[in-house]
């Protein structure tokens, strides 16, 4: 089951859509194996959530900004870096929250409407958290690879630069 459960991770981690009929065909297997597999790395968390990629560019009605804010803390006695990361991650507007090496302690990404929304979040809610130190904003420009997708096409890759 083990051997199993790990190659159904590695084909869900490429394409969370493949159908587990797919996947018994591709890993030789019976599809209730499959399935069985799922559900308990489901259960052992681990596998926690299917979701889609989205080029959010091309969405018409999209003004998504993102932005990546590196946070300076003081650890709390006793609680490290946890106590003010799960302060910083319940935000509905953060989407990721890492512990870091280097001159910033956390890196919190997040997306929202509006640069003023960010700046916003940032100065009213991230930056009063006790503990908080000092933040460094970092709005996303152009996104051109996202958790293994590219964004650009190969025509898009193909354009010769014009310059004067």
């Amino acid at each position: 089951m083990e051997s199993i459960k790990k190659d159904v991770m590695e084909l869900l981690k490429e394409n969370s859509r493949t159908s587990a009929a797919d996947m018994a065909v591709m890993l030789n297997a019976e599809e209730q194996a499959v399935l069985e597999a799922i559900r308990a790395l489901e259960d052992e968390k681990l596998i926690l959530k299917y979701t889609a990629i989205l080029n959010e560019e091309k969405l018409a009605d999209s003004h998504a900004v993102t932005a990546l804010i590196e946070v300076r803390v003081s650890p709390m006695r006793e609680m490290g870096f946890d106590a003010i990361a799960r302060r910083i991650y319940r935000f509905e507007e953060v989407e990721s929250v890492f512990l870091m090496s280097g001159a910033y302690d956390l890196m919190v990404l997040i997306k929202g409407d509006s640069m003023r929304q960010i700046a916003f979040f940032v100065a009213q809610k991230l930056a009063t958290i006790d503990g908080v130190l000092s933040t460094a904003t970092h709005f996303v420009l152009k996104k051109y690879k996202e958790l293994g997708v590219v964004f650009e096409t190969a025509e898009e890759e193909a354009r010769l630069p014009v310059t004067p």
